[in-house]
């Protein structure tokens, strides 16, 4: 991003009478950029992100983080994905079928919270196979709090997250038990492309495999989570069919437990930072990356401003502004400082782009001109921020920054998976032809219910008219 803007912060107003959309109300970056053809094909050269939600406060114009990394040989990720993000991959056509490897940073809810709608309806669509999830395990950790009380160790993990996440779900994965979960035979290419068993790294877990009711390992609604030792770095997943590779390292934010991601493929590399604080491993991790997607915040002062309203010398801007500066000193990056880590890594990546960050004309102008401070940004080594819906395709000579425009009214796209046969459901009955069908009544009580009459006064459920 070459191009600055001159305008001044105006967080308080709003231009509503003077038909003038201010800065804060803008993102001309995003304007500007070239339409992305919803269901390009992907080039088996290219590497292609796309960004579902960059900020940590749910916007309409940006919902909380994850991304989308498509490979040119078949394999796709989700790194992250925060509230109000499934929205936007159902507008841009991903099915649950490519929804189904997930890796988490952290546990904080605005990096996981649609997991819940992403694992819910996946099986009901199209993913007919387990939900596979990475994260960070168990901190282990005890402190003691101002009233002495001794807090910790917790089990704070992915495993345990995971174990409780799955029966969290389970009056919603019972009821939908009617409609298959999985594939008559699970070995079929389809299936086994997705299954645990193909990848390499660290161990997986079942979850509720040791439970009374323990899942079919096969089944779409089962969890494999990936715990991941946060306090190094290591390999989280290796796929020698498609060629991926992607490690894990430690970075700092908040409490113990926060990893980042190094995406490995084709000769061409991805760091996803997730949230964290500016730290050495990070940059021995982006030396000479071709994507670097670091988290970013603005000034406390600025953000206490945006959040509250409040200007310096207000009722509570104290108290606001205090808590403001603690979230940014323990947590995250300011954007001065992404400029000074960018300015350390001697064969800096070709593309840094900022996320978590609430990107609009005034907020963006400020964060470049403290970043340039810094970093010399060239078209070799470009920066640029992240919004909802900017798309990238990468290949090792050229990177494009595109914009996907995507209808408010889209429903869910096609099913990848329709014509595989699929094993009998847990809640069947038999037709008269003794067929496996779905019987959506299996599990309620009807005799309250105003049954559908058909034209003739014939009474059938299968029918369409009351």
């Amino acid at each position: 991003m070459r191009k600055k803007n001159s305008q001044k912060d105006s967080s308080k107003s709003s231009g509503r009478n003077t038909g003038i959309t201010p800065p804060s109300e803008r993102n001309d970056l995003f304007d500007s950029l070239s339409e992305f053809p919803l269901g390009e094909p992907l080039d088996p050269n290219e590497m292609r992100i796309t960004f579902f939600g960059t900020s940590c406060i749910p916007r309409l114009s940006q919902e909380c983080n994850s991304i989308f990394v498509e490979v040119g040989s078949g394999d796709q990720f989700i790194f992250d994905c925060g509230s109000g993000v499934v929205a936007k991959y159902t507008a841009m056509g991903i099915p649950k079928s490519k929804m189904n490897k997930i890796f988490l940073t952290h546990l904080h809810g605005d990096h996981m919270s649609d997991l819940s709608h992403i694992y819910s309806f996946g099986p009901s669509e199209d993913r007919k196979f387990p939900l596979c999830i990475w994260g960070p395990g168990n901190t282990n950790w005890t402190y003691t709090d101002p009233d002495g009380k001794t807090r910790g160790p917790f089990e704070d993990g992915l495993r345990a997250f995971c174990e409780k996440f799955r029966e969290l779900m389970r009056w919603h994965t019972e009821s939908f038990s009617f409609g298959p979960t999985r594939y008559a035979d699970p070995q079929n290419d389809l299936s086994h492309s997705q299954n645990p068993d193909c990848f390499e790294g660290c161990d997986s877990y079942l979850v509720g495999n040791e439970t009374a009711y323990p899942d079919d390992p096969y089944d779409a609604y089962a969890i494999y989570a990936y715990e991941l030792n946060y306090k190094s770095e290591g390999i989280a997943y290796k796929n020698y069919s498609t060629g991926v590779s992607i490690s894990y390292f430690p970075v700092i934010h908040c409490r113990r437990g926060s990893i980042g991601y190094k995406l490995n493929w084709n000769g061409m590399s991805l760091v996803f930072s997730g949230d964290t604080k500016p730290n050495y491993t990070m940059l021995k991790r982006a030396e000479g990356a071709d994507i670097l997607i670091h988290e970013m915040v603005m000034p406390a002062d600025v953000w206490t401003t945006k959040n509250t309203e409040l200007q310096d010398g207000d009722v509570g801007w104290d108290q606001s502004f205090a808590y403001t500066q603690a979230v940014q000193n323990s947590s995250h990056t300011p954007q001065g400082a992404l400029g000074y880590m960018l300015s350390q890594i001697s064969s800096p990546p070709r593309l840094t782009i900022a996320t978590h960050f609430q990107a609009a004309d005034d907020t963006m102008a400020s964060a470049l001109q403290s970043i340039e401070n810094k970093y010399n940004i060239t078209e070799e080594n470009n920066f640029t921020f992240a919004s909802d819906l900017m798309v990238f395709n990468v290949s090792k000579t050229n990177i494009l920054q595109r914009k996907a425009i995507v209808s408010a009214f889209a429903f869910n796209p096609p099913p990848t998976t329709l014509g595989v046969p699929t094993a009998a459901p847990i809640y069947w009955r038999y037709d008269d032809d003794g067929n496996v069908i779905y019987d959506p009544y299996a599990q309620i009580d009807t005799t309250d219910e105003i049954p559908r009459v058909n034209d003739d006064g014939s009474e059938n459920w299968d029918e369409t008219g009351y």
